[in-house]
This record gives structure tokens, C-alpha cells and sequence, in this order.
């Protein structure tokens, strides 16, 4: 009789778990991983887009990570993740340099050709932080369902750019931690108002890094919620 499982943490469920490289196209190659169902064929996909490298975002940033170890499993969800160009983590170095979310559309870019490339289904982009700058600028171009930001901070983001998703046919899900150290509810509010089918989350005790475990239930369970949603709630055990 197998044990049961505690999810918490770190825990890695089962799951079909591959590393894998992108190529963009100015010639850069990334490393990243793809963690697909053992057994089941994904319904979804979530395209993880990590925080500010310069600040110590990588694909191992925990609640990327923490998607790819449980979700296939949970949620027959498939999950790749990547390094955006200069990020190290323990996969490997991708190549480049950091280019302030600018050069990153070539990275998100190539991740999109490998969702092609591998027929994964129902691709959304799951941004945190720096990461969602990359997918309110470039989201629209890609075939995409929609797109999940996890505390954005709307530094590098123009009103322009987020006005454009209105009306755009592709969901977008704003999850706004309370005690961000860079946008909150308000604010965000604010922020968002030119997008009127956004949906907005507001996440009360929530912040910026989404520490501890009842935080990245949370996020968790509202990411499944947008991709897979009869599967919830989710368990707290396997």
C-alpha cells in the first residue's frame, strides 16, 4: 500500500518530466524543462514566465516551481518552464544577457514555437512579476488562451499595452497580492480599468513572493481554476 503524501513545500508528484532547450532567434538557446501527466494527455498548458532575473527570478522561482511538481498530477496540466536569457538556475545557464523585458519577446517567442512544435494544448501564460511585463507586451501575438499575472508590477508595462487586451478574445486574470510591495488592489484598480472583462483577484495577507504555504494554495488553485476547473478543490494530499 503506497504512502500517502503530504503536499507541501517542495513536493514533486509524478509526472513526465523532460529538460528541454528553446532556440530564439537571434540565435540564443535556453534551458528549460517540460513536465507533462504521467499517464493522462494534458488539457491545458501553462507557459511560465519567471521574475526579474536581475533580483533572482529564475524557472526555479517557487511558485513556477511548485506548478510544475504538483499540477500535472493534480490537474492534468501540462507546465514549461524556462530560464529568459543570462538567467542561471540549477537546469543551466540560458544564453544572452538580461535585456529589460525587451529582448525577452525572442524568449517568449521560442517557448511559444515549442508549444507548436509539441502540439501542447490550451497554452495560457502564467507571468510573476517581471514575468508578467513580458506577457502584457507580447501575449497578444501568440495563440494563446490567456494569460494569468501574478504580482505585476507595471513597471515596464505602458497603459497602451495593457488597453490592448481589451476586447482581444484572450482571458486575462490579474492576481494582485493585498501587501504588494509594488501594486495593490487599488491601484491595480486603477491600472487595469481600461481592460472591463480583466478578471481581478484580489489576495487578502497576500505579498509580492506569495510565501508559505496557504499563499501558493491560493495561487495555485486560482491558476487551476482558469485551466482546468472541475478538478478543484485541490488536495491536500496524494
Amino acid at each position: 500500500m503506497t504512502d500517502t503524501i503530504e503536499i507541501r513545500g517542495g513536493v514533486d508528484l509524478p509526472a513526465r518530466r523532460e529538460n528541454i532547450e528553446l532556440h530564439t532567434s537571434d540565435g540564443l538557446t535556453l534551458v528549460g524543462e517540460l513536465a507533462l501527466p504521467l499517464e493522462a494527455e494534458p488539457v491545458a498548458t501553462l507557459v511560465c514566465l519567471h521574475p526579474l532575473p536581475t533580483a533572482g527570478g529564475f524557472m526555479d522561482s517557487h511558485v513556477l516551481r511548485k506548478a510544475a511538481g504538483r499540477l500535472p498530477a493534480l490537474a492534468d496540466v501540462a507546465v514549461l518552464r524556462f530560464n529568459f536569457r543570462g538567467t542561471t538556475s540549477p537546469r543551466g545557464t540560458s544564453g544572452g544577457e538580461f535585456g529589460e523585458g525587451i529582448h525577452e519577446e525572442a524568449d517568449l517567442a521560442a517557448a511559444m514555437a515549442f508549444v507548436a512544435e509539441r502540439s501542447l494544448p490550451n497554452p495560457w501564460l502564467l507571468g510573476w512579476s517581471f514575468g508578467t511585463e513580458v506577457t502584457l507586451k507580447y501575449g497578444l501575438r501568440f495563440p494563446v488562451e490567456g494569460a494569468i499575472l501574478l504580482s505585476p508590477p507595471l513597471h515596464r508595462t505602458s497603459d497602451a499595452e495593457i488597453a490592448a487586451w481589451a476586447g482581444s478574445g484572450k482571458r486575462l486574470v490579474a492576481i494582485i497580492p493585498e501587501l504588494d510591495d509594488y501594486l495593490r488592489p487599488a491601484e491595480a484598480a486603477q491600472r487595469f480599468a481600461s481592460v472591463p472583462e480583466l478578471e481581478f483577484v484580489a489576495v487578502e495577507g497576500g505579498r509580492h513572493l506569495w510565501v508559505g504555504e496557504t499563499q501558493v494554495s491560493r495561487v495555485l488553485s486560482e491558476i487551476v481554476a482558469r485551466v482546468n476547473p472541475g478538478v478543484l478543490p485541490l488536495p491536500t494530499t496524494y
